[in-house]
């Protein structure tokens, strides 16, 4: 089977005061229009299955296609992002090099997990282990994040660093894949279809 795995459009920031639950942001007009562009691409695509985290932006970036291809996107709670209980989101492009986020990831990478990086690592990979048995000969889009994608691939490919494989706005990601355990990653970060409505930018301050 393959996995065509695809991360969310840009949102918009979102800060919640205490009490308000976690932010949850929707995608900003840019992050609409990304999603309608990938919803396009992949519709020639062979798609049987889509699934997607339980964020709204990832939900968001998944409407498009299912409106277009009238597939129905089962909601998978494991596919949500490291940071789903934080009380604000701003995309890093908006972010200043001075922001806390920025300067507590760079003194620890992995204070972006949460201080439970296993625990993440074994839920994300479980819920596409999930997939891969249950859509065995099939194509499934799965519309997740950039730190779900990151991680599943360092599982695969054996690296040690989570974040170096990151990818862009509805950059799409193809494993192949079957309930042997064989895992293979075709293709990374693919953006052809979206790269006019991609803003580069480093994803960790440069000095």
């Amino acid at each position: 089977m393959e996995l065509l795995i695809i991360r969310h459009a840009r949102p918009v920031a979102e800060i919640r005061s205490e009490g308000e639950g976690s932010a949850d942001p929707p995608l900003s007009p840019v992050g609409i229009k990304q999603a309608e562009v990938t919803a396009e691409f992949l519709k020639s695509q062979g798609v049987q299955h889509a699934v997607s985290s339980t964020m709204l932006r990832a939900i968001q970036t998944a409407e498009p296609f299912a409106k277009q291809t009238g597939l129905e996107v089962e909601i998978i709670d494991d596919l949500k992002e490291a940071d789903f209980d934080r009380n604000s989101y701003t995309p890093v492009e908006e972010m200043d090099p001075d922001d806390p986020f920025i300067k507590e990831y760079l003194e620890n990478p992995e204070s972006i997990f949460g201080g439970d990086f296993e625990g993440f690592k074994k839920r994300t990979t479980g819920a596409f282990d999930y997939l891969i048995e249950n859509n065995k000969g099939s194509t499934v889009a799965v519309f997740c994040h950039g730190m779900v994608m990151g991680v599943y691939l360092q599982t695969i490919l054996g690296h040690n660093d989570p974040v170096t494989l990151q990818p862009d706005y509805c950059g799409i990601t193809r494993i192949t894949a079957s309930s042997s355990g064989l895992r293979s990653v075709r293709t990374f970060n693919e953006t052809s279809h979206v790269r006019h409505l991609l803003d580069p930018f480093p994803l960790i301050p440069i000095d």
